[in-house]
């Protein structure tokens, strides 16, 4: 069986320069790392990564813990935090701990016990169980997706995080649709509990405000919770909460989804009742996917960076790695408006149905400088908490 000191040899470099090859401890030139990797295939030499692991205590694995790893969003991100890792050298286990907390708290515990050297996570709206064991047994992890509020009184709080900006965007389609003259617009909202959620609805409520139109709370059609409704980010769920809105004398004129299962649940609703986007309902949702273009009509979206949440989780987990100690980081990253023609805009003629812009960031936010591992990140919003 062939040895490092094998390929040194063959390859004609040292073995310190075969091991920072193998595992991206120090940064080798091109054309050098070609060699080592062209003398590893050709020698078959096989890396003992468990015989590192007892040496350095490390397993240069990375645990993710993401629900509904189909939904396309979750893929995508699933794609960016396994791209991510392997560039530095990292393997990755996953969990799905299906939106449960106590789910969530056996998955987590399973992803340490296989002895990863951190934990990734998208929090369940309950994530106290979670926050707890993660703590007790100080397992590095960063949130991505949904964010965790840091505790009122002040303890320190150790988790990193990574999430879209979620107000502004959603406040973006409801003065699109404002703008376009709807007076009546309903949202579907997510599970409650959840950032995203929370943070769509202020949302929802910013963009009504802005086009003087009444909040939800404020509205004297007495109906049960007026134009807002929950879908739980669930497309059935959504359904149903669609029907609901339509089941009155003043149904809405334009309806903002909170994510892109529930967009399905809205279409089939609608689709249910007859309704035709835009012509009867216009139409906008929070998360561009890859068959939103090919819609009849192109659904009008809020595209997230979902590759770059991914690739932006590991970096700060690296980070958390060479620095344990260091305050915890919360990451923002801007979302695009994907301007199509579901929201009842003409195709412009070039076919094209608008187009995208990316949306600017909040002024309340912080720029401050990336660590080695965040050197390649595309611009965002940082905050640090104590």
């Amino acid at each position: 069986m062939p040895t490092m000191v094998d390929v040194a040899r063959h390859a004609g470099v040292s073995v310190a320069t075969v091991s920072h090859v193998l595992n991206n401890t120090r940064a080798v030139r091109p054309e050098t790392r070609r060699l080592v990797e062209d003398a590893i295939e050709k020698l078959g030499y096989t890396h003992n990564t468990l015989a590192r692991s007892l040496v350095t205590s490390r397993t240069r694995s990375i645990g993710l813990a993401v629900s509904a790893v189909g939904n396309p969003y979750f893929t995508e991100i699933l794609q960016g935090v396994e791209a991510g890792a392997l560039e530095h050298g990292y393997g990755l286990l996953i969990a799905d701990p299906h939106d449960d907390p106590e789910h969530e708290r056996k998955a987590v515990r399973l992803l340490h016990e296989r002895r990863v050297d951190g934990v990734i996570a998208a929090p369940s709206a309950q994530p106290a169980g979670l926050l707890r064991y993660l703590a007790r047994h100080r397992v590095p992890a960063v949130f991505l997706d949904r964010l965790v509020p840091a505790p009122p009184d002040g303890d320190p709080f150790p988790f990193d995080q990574v999430s879209s900006e979620n107000t502004g965007p959603t406040a973006r389609l409801v003065t699109h649709l404002a703008g376009l003259g709807h007076r009546r617009i309903a949202m579907v909202a997510g599970l409650p509990g959840l950032s995203t959620t929370e943070e769509r609805i202020a949302g929802y409520r910013l963009g009504l405000a802005e086009a003087g139109l009444p909040s939800p709370g404020d509205s004297s059609d007495g109906s049960p919770g007026g134009l807002l409704v929950h879908g739980d980010s669930d497309a059935e769920t959504a359904r149903r909460a669609t029907l609901g809105l339509f089941d009155g004398p003043a149904p809405p004129t334009a309806l903002v989804t909170g994510n892109n299962a529930m967009t399905i649940g809205a279409l089939r609703a609608l689709g249910e009742l007859g309704l035709s986007v835009p012509d009867d309902v216009a139409l906008c949702c929070f998360d561009d996917f890859a068959w939103a273009d090919l819609f009849r009509p192109r659904l009008t979206a809020i595209a997230q960076p979902s590759k770059e949440i991914g690739a932006q989780a590991v970096r700060l987990l690296l980070d958390r790695l060479d620095a344990p100690g260091r305050a915890a980081r919360t990451v923002r990253l801007p979302c695009a408006f994907v301007h199509r023609t579901s929201c009842g805009c003409p195709e412009d003629p070039a076919g094209t149905g608008g187009g995208s812009a990316r949306i600017a960031q909040p002024q309340h936010t912080q720029h401050t400088q990336h660590s080695q591992h965040s050197q390649h990140s595309q611009q965002h919003t940082e905050r640090t908490v104590p």
